[in-house]
């Protein structure tokens, strides 16, 4: 099923900053590098597990910059993309990570799942250096949840 395992360490990104140091696995069906466009490129049944986040996606593409894979722009999972965490689930068809001002986007039908509830929305954006979390529908959609009272 997945023939290449990788330890790309750069990709440290996913939990922002403070995990720097940790250690992430990367798993896919295929892997290459593009220097020209600073890209990695991770393909086929793609599974990237950090201490705090497990996200599989068919496809997931890094850009760096000057700095090498050490110097991640933009982590991008595309396809049917899940992200779990031991305390909730999250799924949509792409996300994207930006470092910089530590930024997640999760869009497309976007899910998210946890023991108080789910919640339906167009666009999930959290914002990991304040810990906020806001979804948004399109135009004509809403945001929809149900809840577990207590």
């Amino acid at each position: 099923m997945m023939l290449r395992t990788f330890a790309f360490l750069a990709l440290a990104m996913l939990a922002g900053p403070a995990f720097a140091q940790q250690k992430v696995n990367i798993t896919a069906d295929l892997f290459s590098i593009d220097e020209a466009t600073s890209t990695a490129v991770f393909t086929g049944n793609v599974v990237v597990v950090h201490p705090t986040v497990t996200v599989w996606a068919p496809k997931v593409v890094a850009t760096y910059g000057a700095g090498g894979t050490s110097d991640i722009k933009t982590f991008e999972a595309t396809g049917d993309v899940k992200l779990e965490t031991s305390e909730q689930t999250a799924t949509g068809q792409r996300a994207v990570f930006t470092p910089g001002d530590q930024l997640l986007r999760l869009t497309g039908n976007v899910i998210v799942v946890n023991e108080g509830g789910t919640v339906n929305s167009d666009e999930l954006v959290v914002n990991l250096a304040t810990n906020v979390s806001t979804f948004t529908s399109g135009q004509n959609g809403r945001v929809t949840g149900i809840f577990t009272s207590q």
